[in-house]
């Protein structure tokens, strides 16, 4: 019998499941962490994905999403093509980092990444 324990919001519950339903010769499946630079591949992945990071309007997702596209084309190349030190760029990339504008405009160059005004 496998025993499973799930922890909400400090309450343990305890699930039982029958043996029949638990397979002998299965082993614990791994996940692998979602990487969305793993498919960032071509120009136009990356314009669709930075559209949809855009039309969120949440300056952190920007900053993570730039990190993706920047890890799909090479860190260190794109700190060199920005004019920024690799290290800087990871720290200007960072979830909750205030980077200056100018620095988001080089790394977007950098990356090939145009900003657009469109009306509402």
């Amino acid at each position: 019998m496998l025993t499973v324990c799930i922890q909400l919001n400090t309450v343990v519950q305890v699930r039982r499941y029958p043996d029949e339903f638990v397979s002998k010769t299965s082993k614990p499946m791994k996940l692998v962490a979602f990487d969305a630079a793993r498919y960032l591949n071509d120009d136009e992945a990356i314009a669709e994905y930075m559209t949809a990071v855009l039309e969120a309007n949440d300056p952190d997702l920007l900053l993570l999403a730039l990190g993706d596209v920047a890890r799909a084309k090479g860190m260190a190349q794109v700190a060199k093509d920005a004019g920024l030190g690799r290290e800087s760029l990871y720290k200007a990339l960072a979830p909750g980092a205030k980077p200056r504008y100018e620095t988001v405009v080089k790394v977007a160059r950098a990356l090939g990444v145009k900003f657009t005004a469109q009306p509402v």
